[in-house]
């Protein structure tokens, strides 16, 4: 009993697609990888123009930069060992790397939620505050913020693997998913499980909650404020530096939602929706950002077609 405790404490086994056919899994295997190269491509060039060009040193693109360095992070924490996985017989992972893999993918998580909530601060204090903009969002505030954001996710999962890994686990070795989330893992502990239950809402509602209902009170805000102007053009400029953080928004929080909040979803399901927000959401970020602004657009055009076909191509 010893050896086998030993043998089930050593490593896991990430079940992933392993129920589809062979045929099934490389088909998956093909269109994952291409996915994953998008993600990764695009947010990086994303990156790469905000952070070359000056025109984009400004608070809202500082963040964007950011957001788009998590979903480069994200999609490199699961997609890859997925991959691996489904050319392989092989689907073990070690109690170590399974514990970094649910560490680092809730740490870029609880991060993105709480960018998207400054991001959705910084369009209300532009919209219906632009006078104190600058002595609000300024680049020291910008940086504290930034760096506050990160520590507490550090910190608030370093709390949570640690209560997560030191249970006990003598049932079943095999993760009904194809990456170590939080529902499943817990699910092979043979003790009680309520604390760690507790702590997971606790830290959900910290980061998740909260985050959520700043961005929905500054969007309250900023509806208000644009209604109220007189000028149509002003409007929908208004409405326009909005759209495409809120289509972020949507997206991440409608499927994080959806692949959370259900207790009795069936595995498959489950599986679809995190394949969801682990690389098809990082994929459509960066295009509904250059996509939605015609800065990042035409920063975008420049950097591929060159400085000299910009003119002929608007």
């Amino acid at each position: 009993m010893a050896s086998e405790n030993q043998t089930v404490v050593s490593g896991f086994i990430l079940l992933g697609f392993s129920d589809l056919s062979p045929q099934i899994q490389q088909f998956l295997f093909l269109l994952l990888l291409l996915f994953y190269l998008l993600a990764v491509m695009g947010n990086l060039l994303v990156l790469i123009i905000l952070t070359v060009d000056p025109v984009f040193h400004t608070p809202m693109y500082f963040f964007l930069r950011i957001l788009a360095f998590m979903e480069i992070c994200l999609t490199s924490t699961i997609i890859p060992k997925t991959l691996t996985n489904l050319l392989s017989e092989d689907r073990s992972i070690s109690f170590l790397g399974c514990a970094l893999q649910m560490y680092f993918t809730f740490i870029v998580g609880v991060e993105e939620s709480m960018i998207l909530a400054i991001m959705a601060f910084d369009r209300y204090i532009a919209i219906c505050n632009p006078f104190h903009y600058s002595t609000i969002m300024n680049k020291r505030k910008c940086i504290s913020m930034a760096v506050g954001s990160w520590i507490i996710s550090i910190w608030l999962q370093i709390v949570q693997i640690i209560f997560i890994f030191s249970l006990p686990f003598c049932r079943s070795r095999v993760i009904h998913h194809f990456f170590c989330d939080i529902p499943p893992v817990l699910k092979l502990s043979c003790t009680d499980t309520y604390l760690n239950d507790i702590i997971c809402m606790t830290i959900t509602v910290l980061v998740g909650f909260i985050p959520f209902l700043i961005i929905v009170s500054s969007y309250a805000y900023i509806i208000s404020t644009v209604l109220r102007m007189n000028s149509r053009e002003g409007r929908r400029k208004a409405f326009s530096t909005c759209s495409s953080h809120l289509a972020v928004v949507v997206l991440f929080y409608g499927t994080v939602m959806l692949a959370y909040l259900q207790p009795d979803t069936d595995s498959s399901d489950g599986r679809i929706l995190a394949v969801f927000y682990c690389v098809i959401n990082p994929t459509l970020n960066p295009m509904i950002y250059s996509l939605r602004n015609k800065e990042v657009k035409g920063a975008l055009r420049k950097s591929i077609w060159g400085k000299e076909n910009i003119s002929f191509m608007q």
